[in-house]
């Protein structure tokens, strides 16, 4: 089953990072990588990245006379956003708790798991 491990960021989880020494910010970063290596060795990693600044983002609209008009980010006025992500194949939701309880963000409760559906379940 695949599973995506969405992994946010808030104020609190961002003003600890800026205030991380390089050395600890390193210890970070390594942690993502053993986990990304872990899964990896093991099969279960589908893909795995950070997102830039939401800032950075556009949106995509198609009007009724097929214009696409686009628009700057960030877009919603929310507290947490979405700042990196796991895809993950694994055997069981149980499984993809763990994996998630390995990442960082985690100890903060900034790590959702969420199943992947198939277009074939929109179907039925």
């Amino acid at each position: 089953m695949k599973y995506l491990l969405l992994i946010y960021g808030n104020e609190q989880s961002r003003q600890i990072w800026d205030q991380m020494s390089a050395e600890n910010r390193l210890t970070g970063l390594e942690a993502y990588d053993d986990l990304t290596a872990e899964l990896a060795s093991a099969g279960e990693l589908i893909a795995a990245e950070a997102l830039a600044d939401p800032s950075t983002g556009r949106r995509v609209t198609v009007t009724d006379d097929q214009q696409v008009l686009v628009a700057d980010g960030p877009y919603a006025e929310v507290k947490e956003l979405v700042s990196g992500f796991y895809l993950i194949d694994c055997e069981t939701e149980q499984r993809a708790i763990e994996i998630a309880a390995k990442v960082p963000e985690a100890a903060f409760g900034l790590v959702e798991v969420r199943p992947v559906m198939a277009l074939d379940d929109f179907l039925t």
